[in-house]
């Protein structure tokens, strides 16, 4: 049986998601392609992740691929989380995560309604507004939450999801209606209100990116076509990294993969699993340096990490889960980096890491300085490490 050892699984890595010097890009959509799809839960990540596999693009080259070219969007998907994904990516993922996600937020919001008395039909008025809503934004072309209430004032009515509880706090219907819109691929996030770092998003009809809107798919074989591109570029790997990735459930990871055809293998003596036709030794790339910001789509790929993580996980990840900016060398993680409220990027190493590392990571860290320009970007989830670095 076909043994991929750690150190295999770091060269393909390097290479497949871009990270060795000489499978950068300055092709942002590509970069997209290469990792499946970008976190976007901060949106500082989308463009960080870039920076880290580009030599050449910049932040205005982001911006071009999501909101003038439109070859990338944003999307609640795996594990109801944010991403950037390429266009033609969209119909596979909106069967394959976003349709049983959107059923789950209009169930979850009808209830509060219901709760609150707000109509006697509460699945019947959050249809009605969210139709309103879309009407408006057709009509609108692009706009904020707050110009899309102005011409569907229903979506300003107030409700209280926790009544008589200390944190209670009345809010708006207008964050649901056009996250469940979002969701069900009929709106999606366009440009932010203020930097690359920002965000407050305006929204567009989906017609604007896709006139025919999102494609159909089966769901199964839309999950099965999911599995394959995530197998292609984090493989080889174990069913519960799917089951992980994806947010699944086992039977339905179990389904996804019956439908491909792949091959058993074993990392460092663990069952894994390729694709077939995936098996040809992965060439040794140069070495490498990179700075990956929080949250990034390698750093989060795997449910086991402990190839490329050792023992760092306390320092640089949060009590949920998150990690934040971490230092890579050579296909391990080394550290992790900062922003200081000044600009200046802080590393700290946390294992010595040799001479040619350290020179490696300087360059690197001057690069990603380089990037940001004038931009603050503060991870949305704090970590250890980063609060350390920054207080």
């Amino acid at each position: 049986m076909r043994d991929f050892s750690a150190r295999e699984r770091r060269a393909r890595l390097a290479v497949r998601h871009r990270l060795a010097p000489s499978a950068r890009t300055g092709d942002v959509l590509e970069i997209a392609r290469s990792l499946v799809a970008l976190h976007a839960t901060d949106p500082a990540t989308v463009f960080l992740s870039v920076a880290a596999r580009s030599g050449t693009a910049g932040p205005a080259d982001v911006e071009a691929a999501l909101y003038d070219d439109r070859t990338l969007l944003r999307m609640l998907a795996m594990r109801r989380t944010m991403f950037v994904v390429p266009v033609e990516l969209l119909p596979v993922l909106q069967a394959a995560c976003a349709d049983a996600l959107a059923v789950k937020q209009r169930r979850t919001y009808t209830r509060f309604i219901e709760q609150a008395g707000v109509a006697d039909d509460a699945a019947a008025f959050f249809d009605d507004v969210a139709e309103g809503a879309h009407r408006a934004l057709l009509e609108l072309g692009e706009a904020t939450g707050a110009q899309i209430s102005a011409a569907e004032p229903r979506l300003r009515t107030q409700i209280d999801t926790a009544p008589g509880k200390s944190y209670s706090k009345p809010t708006s219907i207008t964050t649901w209606v056009l996250v469940t819109l979002g969701v069900e691929g009929r709106i999606v996030r366009g440009r932010p209100n203020g930097s690359w770092a920002s965000s407050q998003y305006k929204w567009s009809p989906v017609e604007k990116w896709l006139p025919g809107g999102v494609p159909s798919v089966p769901a199964d074989q839309a999950r099965a076509e999911l599995v394959r591109a995530w197998l292609h570029a984090f493989g080889p790997a174990t069913a519960a990294d799917v089951k992980w990735w994806t947010g699944w459930s086992a039977t339905e990871v179990r389904k996804a993969l019956a439908l491909l055809d792949t091959v058993e293998v074993t990392m460092d003596g663990a069952p894994g699993l390729v694709l077939a036709g995936d098996l040809e030794p992965a060439a040794e790339p140069e070495p490498w340096a990179a700075l990956l910001p929080a949250l990034d789509p390698t750093a989060m790929g795997w449910q086991e990490r402990g190839w490329y993580l050792g023992a760092h996980k306390e320092a640089l990840f949060d009590k949920n889960g998150n990690i934040g900016p971490s230092v890579w060398w050579d296909g391990r993680i080394v550290g992790g980096w900062a922003q200081r409220a000044d600009g200046e990027l802080v590393v700290r190493l946390l294992e010595d890491a040799g001479a040619d590392a350290v020179a490696a990571i300087e360059a690197e860290t001057a690069r990603m300085t380089a990037f940001y320009g004038g931009v603050r970007a503060v991870p949305r989830f704090r970590t250890p490490l980063e609060r350390e670095l920054t207080g």
